[in-house]
């Protein structure tokens, strides 16, 4: 996985990334080396914008989930009384 972090060291500003060893049968890296030169970009390119992609659909899935347990926490916290019902399920879908 690709990391990139700004790091300081004695005021100067530089950008870190973390390498990776991959083991791929050499088939699917040929193969895959064929769609980077047709994208313009390099096998570490796709790589990266790959792993991007998961992990900003897991912040979008991540996101979804605490707005859906903060929705069922509300709902627990907000218990209406209507009343005792007087009807029949029945009643409701006779037909005339």
């Amino acid at each position: 996985m690709i990391l990139k972090r700004v790091a300081r060291n004695k005021g100067f500003t530089y950008y870190v990334f973390m390498n990776i060893t991959l083991s791929l049968p050499d088939e699917l890296v040929k193969r895959v080396r064929k769609i980077a030169v047709d994208r313009d970009t390099t096998l570490t390119g796709l790589v990266r914008e790959y792993l991007n992609q998961v992990a900003s659909q897991e912040a979008a899935v991540g996101r979804k989930r605490r707005e859906r347990e903060a929705l069922e926490r509300g709902f627990e916290q907000v218990q209406i009384r209507v009343g005792k019902r007087t009807w029949k399920r029945e009643e409701l879908h006779e037909r005339a």
